[in-house]
């Protein structure tokens, strides 16, 4: 296997894992915010809490109640 093919091989195996490493984007943060509090989504912003990146959901209810949501950057998890 010539060097050019080798370099390839290894540059599209790092690719493919780079999925794995990246942040929840705000689309994601946006959907797991409105999973757990319905409504409509108004709002997305990155913002830090207790020294970790979020973002924070501001979520429409159907009552008219403005919620916030806090999604963990690096998992997804719904914080509050």
């Amino acid at each position: 296997m010539n060097s050019l093919l080798k370099t390839f091989v290894c540059a599209l195996l790092v690719a493919s894992a780079l999925p794995a490493w990246a942040d929840v984007s705000r689309d994601e943060a946006a959907a797991a915010a409105q999973r757990v509090a319905g409504g409509r989504v108004l709002a997305v912003e990155r913002a830090e809490a207790d020294h970790k990146p979020v973002w924070r959901v501001k979520i429409l209810s159907a009552q008219g109640e403005v919620r916030i949501v806090v999604v963990d950057v690096a998992s997804g998890r719904v914080v509050r």
